[in-house]
């Protein structure tokens, strides 16, 4: 396994080892001790899964109170994953960060409190997502900004986007903006 910082503070690329041969392969998703190594010190407390069909996005969400952290891999199909830094006093804030994760390429993306995620489905497959969470969720701290928001001009690599009705109506970021939540 092996941990590198992205250009945006406290965003992190994992690459598992895969141990493979004729009869499939073998990986360690998460290893406590490697990820404190890499100030990756997050107490998760639950794991989630979704799958999705094709050209679907999710998000773009994220939570307070409880703050939550994500490790976010695809263990089948491919995904663009995407992590907008919201932090208002950043370097980075508003910037963003995009890295395809499949069941294939063994990366994962650690994406800290402070940060609004989501993820579009690439491809004519389904994709199967899990994540780790160091927060419950809590419906009382749920916010997001619209995917195709044209201030963050994030191309989510999908023509005829298949969203939720709960997604189309998520503000700005403009809107985000006037009040920081981090």
């Amino acid at each position: 396994m092996r941990i590198y910082n992205t250009d945006i503070e406290g965003l992190k690329i994992i690459e598992l080892k895969l141990f493979a041969d004729e009869r499939g392969f073998f990986t360690e998703r998460f290893v406590e001790q490697k990820f404190a190594d890499h100030d990756i010190k997050n107490n998760f407390v639950q794991d989630n899964h979704s799958r999705s069909l094709p050209n679907v996005v999710r998000g773009l969400h994220y939570q307070r109170n409880p703050d939550q952290a994500k490790l976010v891999s695809c263990i089948s199909g491919k995904i663009l994953d995407v992590a907008v830094d919201i932090r208002k006093n950043s370097k980075t804030f508003g910037k963003h960060f995009s890295i395809e994760l499949s069941g294939e390429n063994g990366l994962m993306l650690f994406v800290p409190a402070g940060f609004a995620h989501g993820f579009s489905v690439l491809g004519n497959k389904p994709a199967d997502v899990m994540y780790k969470i160091d927060g419950y969720y809590a419906p009382k701290g749920e916010g997001g900004i619209i995917y195709n928001d044209p201030e963050l001009d994030i191309n989510w690599k999908v023509e005829n986007p298949v969203i939720s009705n709960k997604d189309l109506v998520l503000p700005k970021f403009s809107e985000y903006k006037k009040n920081p939540l981090f």
